[in-house]
């Protein structure tokens, strides 16, 4: 998915002209080159988090999907994101799926894609994490996990990312929730939950020695069934992992969008249409969990009022990105300001 303006906001319009996914590598290259914005993400020390064992300097996160590669940690982090994930990277290298594959929705402030975990793998991210820290970045970095579409061995394929990745991430996310890879979504059943938590919490620690291992989260879909969403609040109450995104994009198309061609795209829905959806899910993970499981909100946050709603609906920490497409990278700051004050 494509960011609007990371460098002026005369650059935010020109953007939105050219195809999203082009637009998004303009800006990964521009940030790259030093260009971005820069808010100190701890001007409010009131709004300072702790959870996994981490002090959070806010609560506001960039999901995954933004830095795919593992580029762009440092730009993104001064621009005020208390934390910054990257992925998801799978084992090996992957194209994804043909092209075009991202869809605006601006009447909507949505966007649709079904980019297939497009990466450069592993290992390319294993170099670029490696040299952001030895450069002594101290910023939170989650690392997000998928598996390889030609993959059958989905356990294996979690194992490989976390042994290769986990020495230099804050935590991992196990992503079984992306629409856009075959029969992902149907690891989310608790007892392939339960191996595939199992294989990467082995492999992690394996490779970190020294410290405390990263919490290993799992990112959940909008449209789980009643049943499936007790399940996973069960197997996270047994300790089967550390905390819960609540959520991935939805295969659903909630009524009232503006623009019904592009609706009609195959993929997942994020953005302002995904808001209400997620955030019930989020409230209703709360109450399931009887509140005691820290929970990441994500889906349409694109003002410091959506952020307070997932904040009340349970979460301990939120994350955005597609709002950024239309709102521009202004928007971090103005969002904290506005948590700040309330």
């Amino acid at each position: 998915m494509a960011i609007g303006n990371c460098l002026a906001p005369l650059a935010l319009p020109l953007l939105r002209h050219m195809d999203p996914e082009t637009a998004h590598g303009l800006t990964i290259k521009a940030l790259k080159a030093g260009f971005g914005p820069h808010a100190p993400a701890d001007h409010a020390p009131q709004l300072a988090v702790d959870a996994f064992g981490l002090r959070f300097p806010n609560p506001v996160g960039l999901s995954a999907g933004f830095d795919k590669n593992a580029e762009v940690m440092g730009p993104m982090l001064r621009a005020g994101f208390g934390f910054v994930e990257v992925g998801s990277i799978t084992p090996k290298p992957q194209l994804g799926n043909p092209k075009p594959r991202i869809f605006r929705l601006p009447d909507d402030c949505g966007v649709i894609n079904r980019l297939g975990f497009n990466n450069e793998g592993a290992e390319a991210a294993r170099r670029r994490l490696a040299t952001f820290r030895a450069r002594d970045h101290k910023g939170i970095v989650g690392v997000n996990l998928g598996k390889n579409k030609d993959s059958t061995d989905a356990a294996t394929d979690y194992a490989i990312g976390a042994a290769t990745l986990a020495e230099f991430a804050d935590y991992l996310v196990v992503n079984v929730s992306s629409p856009n890879t075959p029969g992902l979504r149907a690891l989310q059943s608790v007892d392939d939950l339960r191996q595939l938590v199992e294989a990467v919490a082995q492999a992690r620690d394996r490779v970190v020695i020294g410290r405390t291992p990263p919490a290993i989260l799992v990112k959940i879909a909008p449209d789980l069934s009643q049943a499936d969403e007790e399940a996973i609040a069960q197997f996270s109450l047994d300790g089967g992992c550390d905390g819960l995104i609540i959520s991935n994009t939805t295969i659903s198309r909630p009524d009232g969008l503006v623009d019904k061609t592009t609706a009609g795209e195959a993929g997942g829905l994020s953005g302002r249409p995904l808001f209400d959806l997620s955030t019930a899910g989020l409230a209703r993970m709360h109450g399931l969990t009887n509140g005691t499981v820290p929970l990441i909100g994500v889906g349409g946050v694109g003002s410091a009022e959506d952020a307070r709603a997932k904040l009340k609906a349970g979460a301990t920490l939120v994350q955005l990105y597609s709002a950024l497409i239309y709102e521009g990278p202004a928007l971090v700051p103005r969002l904290l300001d506005g948590l700040a004050r309330h």
